[in-house]
């Protein structure tokens, strides 16, 4: 039986970040319980009809799943235990909002195998969090971090966000060092980006096109401060035991996020749920329905199907929840290839590439790997390629340069 991750969305959460452009909104209990509904007939489907595979990992992500009560998420859990196989040592995380675990959630978790929290705090500065659109401050973080200890989770990652509006290296620096004192096993990092149709879009849209021009901005940190939160981040968390192994994730050793490395290295990976996306056999790409009333209805009756690809208006094999199918390329897929497992501070495996296309990278990226190598960004011996840390400062670019015409 071969492996593959499963991906579980909640697109529910109690209200809608000032930042955040994913696939969430707030919903009433009806819309709560008939959605977790359609998504166990989904799961069923997978499981019974088309026997998916063996999970190795699964991530239960939203919006905010630890909004919903224990026993929806324990209904989900029963239903992915009862038609799935799940390997013995498989990690299973869901993200959890400050203020909205309770002892009761938290025990349930673990009685379904839960192993892994990631908790979405962003910021131990609650003036900081008001700005971002948080509903919980610090405090609520702490509770709920020390309550997830004391119910017995060893395995806890905690997000953090930088680069916010009026933010300097001192500010991240006291949220960093909050973060890091509290050890816990893996802390993630990411700068703030304005994305389009989100209320920061609305406000700061010029400004982040300043920032990104190297001019300086009103309201958010010069690049050049942005540059200095991401170095400080590596260096404060280096010293506290933390070792960098993707572009903006830490971990204690052992303590990586296998989930997440699934997706940089192309694994298969099945997502369920609405506008959740999966990756099939390395060449096939579906994504869900989006729209919630249509989800809903449509999973009363999931059927295999045909569907064309916009690109090449080949038919491809699909099911009646699918949004959109697509097959990609080889071309396609080395680019993925290369630009996602570079995020990786190990690189991409020489062997690995050649294994999955036939080909060996110097084959096909010879020239980029020279030209990236003379400018410093990059380094390879005979079994892997990898970017150097001024590689790392400059991955946008650097990543770039490996797509195919």
């Amino acid at each position: 039986m071969r492996e593959l991750e499963l991906y579980i969305h909640i697109p529910f959460c109690m209200r809608k970040c000032n930042y955040c452009d994913f696939l969430s909104a707030p919903a009433d209990e009806k819309s709560q319980s008939a959605y977790v509904e359609a998504l166990k007939k989904e799961i069923k489907f997978y499981g019974k009809e088309l026997k998916a595979g063996e999970l190795s990992t699964i991530y239960i992500g939203g919006g905010t799943p630890s909004w919903l009560q224990e026993h929806y998420m324990a209904s989900i859990m029963e239903t992915v235990h009862k038609f799935f196989s799940i390997k013995k040592d498989a990690e299973i995380t869901i993200e959890c909002n400050p203020g909205t675990l309770t002892r009761a959630k938290l025990n349930s978790y673990k009685d379904f195998g839960i192993n892994r929290l990631s908790l979405g705090l962003q910021s131990a500065d609650d003036e900081e969090l008001k700005v971002l659109g948080r509903v919980h401050t610090f405090q609520q973080f702490l509770r709920n971090y020390e309550l997830a200890r004391e119910c017995g989770y060893d395995n806890i990652n905690i997000d953090l966000m930088y680069a916010l509006p009026r933010q300097n290296t001192e500010k991240f620096y006291h949220t960093l060092t909050k973060t890091a004192g509290l050890k816990p096993e893996h802390i993630s990092a990411y700068a703030l980006m304005i994305e389009k149709g989100t209320p920061f879009y609305e406000k700061y849209k010029f400004d982040a096109v300043r920032q990104e021009a190297g001019f300086q901005p009103e309201v958010l940190p010069h690049e050049d401060v942005v540059y200095q939160i991401g170095k400080m981040t590596e260096d404060v968390l280096k010293e506290a035991g933390y070792e960098r192994y993707e572009i903006s994730n830490y971990a204690k050793k052992g303590f990586v996020c296998r989930h997440n490395i699934g997706y940089w290295q192309r694994e298969e990976y099945l997502g369920v749920g609405l506008g959740a996306a999966s990756l099939i056999g390395g060449n096939l790409r579906y994504n869900n329905l989006r729209d919630l009333d249509t989800y809903i209805l449509k999973a009363d009756n999931i059927k295999e199907c045909l569907f064309i690809d916009e690109k090449t208006e080949k038919k491809l094999p699909a099911v009646t929840l699918h949004e959109k199918a697509e097959e990609l390329k080889r071309n396609a897929q080395m680019e993925e290839f290369m630009f996602l497992g570079l995020r990786m501070i190990q690189g991409i495996e020489r062997s690995r590439f050649y294994q999955s296309f036939g080909f060996t990278v110097d084959n096909i990226y010879s020239r980029v790997i020279a030209r990236l190598e003379a400018e410093e960004l990059l380094q390879q011996n005979p079994e892997r390629v990898w970017l150097t840390e001024k590689g790392l400062d400059l991955s946008n670019y650097a990543l770039a340069q490996f797509l195919l015409d």
